[in-house]
């Protein structure tokens, strides 16, 4: 019952003046900036450098949320009023920022990071000050963190469903590995190389750049020699523009599929600086593309462009940093407090049936229930779904064998 009593019941207890009885005191006990009329929340991503390509979509997709939570009355009650840094390409200044948001700003919580390497800087400080991150990024699981909570996918439910499709439905038997130098895509490629070599088949190549980095003749000429049937990329932010456009340069037209190439890391926003002409006929896995054809995501797209402009593109990283203000808005309210450990006791089981990708969940071990889909890049910039799991796949950030 005290988990569902909710704002109004708070409100009425204290109307009756019981001892030891106070409304705010139960809304917000550990001092966080919470007034009776407002609540503040962070916003931490990278608006310049080379991340700034990738993240500016989710800066927009956490600021709407915000706005349409507003617009229907708050949160308990309170507008939201956000505090945004920049985390600009750098990850100790990710850090620093967080350490601002959490200790001199007070926030109830923060919506933010992309690569797993701002997240991984930025993990010991909220752990420290005990503050919430709602986290949007796909990536390499092996993390479980109680002050996080991780609304993109997580290895199971994009790498291995991945693989497994497309040795079933195309026939792989050879890949090379392709990535961005940092956490991310050298654990992901870690795990992928484990699902590939489990299955009896194998890896022709693997190889990695700084980010930021322009000059990818040198790979591609090694990929045309070794012929893989499959090239499985994780380049990240402003390489994808030189990667790709280095690729049809070179000759490799991907819409014939020799080598097919699957990306976990291409969304919507980043083929807009491409060019679709230099995407089209390359796969990716995402749990979540912007033509998906159902009434949550029309709602969804409608109301960005409105607000954004019509030019504008959504990918599977923006849709789940739209998650994370209506989930955040769903815990507290099921608390009936912003306090972060009374929230955290609610998580399990916090749903939200309008996500523009449908039905989601948080699971005990804070990342979502999510369908596993495949899409084919259209030279309009768009993914054409061709694949996606029947069922909700759930979130196993440890699975065995891959650790």
């Amino acid at each position: 019952m005290k988990r569902r009593l909710g704002w109004a019941g708070l409100l009425a207890w204290a109307a009756l003046g019981l001892p030891g009885v106070s409304g705010a005191d139960e809304v917000n006990s550990t001092g966080l900036a919470v007034t009776d009329d407002t609540v503040k929340v962070g916003i931490l991503h990278s608006i310049t450098g080379t991340m700034a390509i990738s993240e500016t979509g989710s800066v927009q997709a956490e600021k709407l949320a915000i706005e349409q939570i507003n617009a229907q009355g708050g949160v308990l009650g309170r507008k939201i009023e956000y505090i945004q840094e920049d985390g600009a390409s750098d990850w100790p200044t990710f850090a620093e920022k967080a350490r601002k948001l959490l200790v001199n700003d007070k926030v109830a919580t923060v919506f933010g990071c992309w690569t797993s390497a701002s997240r991984k800087a930025v993990l010991p400080v909220f752990e420290q000050y005990n503050g919430m991150l709602y986290y949007p990024t796909f990536y390499e699981g092996l993390e479980q963190s109680p002050n996080v909570i991780y609304t993109g996918q997580e290895a199971t439910q994009q790498i291995l469903a991945s693989i497994d499709w497309v040795v079933k439905e195309k026939g792989a038997k050879t890949f090379y590995l392709l990535g961005s130098d940092y956490i991310w895509p050298r654990t992901s490629n870690k795990i992928a190389r484990k699902h590939i070599e489990k299955k009896g088949l194998k890896v022709v190549g693997e190889e990695y750049y700084p980010l930021g980095h322009t000059q990818f003749n040198s790979v591609i000429n090694k990929i045309k020699l070794r012929k893989p049937d499959v090239i499985f990329a994780s380049v990240v932010g402003g390489s994808n523009v030189a990667f790709y456009k280095q690729l049809k340069a070179a000759g490799i037209d991907l819409t014939k599929e020799k080598p097919l190439l699957l990306t976990i890391s291409v969304t919507e926003d980043e083929i807009l600086g491409i060019g679709g002409e230099n995407v089209e006929g390359a796969y990716a896995s995402m749990k979540y593309f912007q033509s998906l054809n159902n009434p949550n995501n029309e709602a969804f797209v409608k109301a960005f462009k409105e607000r954004w402009g019509d030019d504008i593109v959504i990918g599977d990283v923006t849709q789940a940093a739209y998650l994370g203000p209506w989930l955040w808005k769903a815990a507290v309210e099921e608390a009936g407090s912003f306090d972060v450990d009374k929230i955290r006791e609610v998580f399990p089981g916090i749903e939200l049936k309008t996500a523009p990708e449908g039905y989601v969940r948080i699971h005990e071990n804070h990342h979502l229930w999510s369908k596993a889909r495949i899409g084919q890049a259209q030279k309009d910039g768009q993914y054409k779904v061709v694949y996606e799991t029947e069922d909700l796949m759930e979130p196993d950030p440890f699975p065995e064998g891959y650790k």
